[in-house]
């Protein structure tokens, strides 16, 4: 667990550095590593960008109504929106929740209007835009 805490903290750090820092041997925490990405406790190791450096300034939540019938036409659509990040089907007032990053306000609005409001299916949208977000770092700790 400690592992994991450390490696979702800075996956990239050096496994003798981390080896110090956890007082494990290097080799049995590479071994241990290897396990883990194995075992697909680790799906992968990746980087976090800093989008706003991008000019990515916008970011969104969408609630989607659908027709029951349409739901893989649908999300096959969406995921070809570039600005569109992750599609998740949700219980509650709502039959999909869908992630959108964007430059400005007008594009994410062509974007929920021109791209994701006219695919065949979606019976209605409502959209929630991101004020202020903060992030919590999971901890695996034991």
């Amino acid at each position: 667990m400690r592992i994991l805490s450390e490696l979702t903290h800075d996956a990239s750090i050096s496994v003798p550095r981390l080896s110090k820092k956890l007082n494990i041997n290097a080799s049995v925490l590479y071994s241990r590593i290897k396990r883990l990405s194995k075992r697909s406790l680790v799906k992968k190791f990746t980087v976090v960008v800093n989008e706003s450096m991008l000019g990515i300034n916008v970011k969104a939540t969408v609630g989607i109504n659908r027709d029951p019938k349409l739901k893989e036409p649908i999300q096959g659509e969406l995921l070809r929106i570039p600005e569109v990040r992750s599609v998740s089907e949700v219980t509650g007032r709502f039959d999909m929740i869908v992630t959108v990053h964007a430059h400005s306000l007008e594009e994410l609005h062509n974007v929920v209007i021109e791209n994701i409001g006219k695919i065949e299916g979606i019976q209605n949208t409502e959209t929630f835009v991101e004020m202020q977000r903060t992030d919590k770092e999971p901890n695996y700790t034991a």
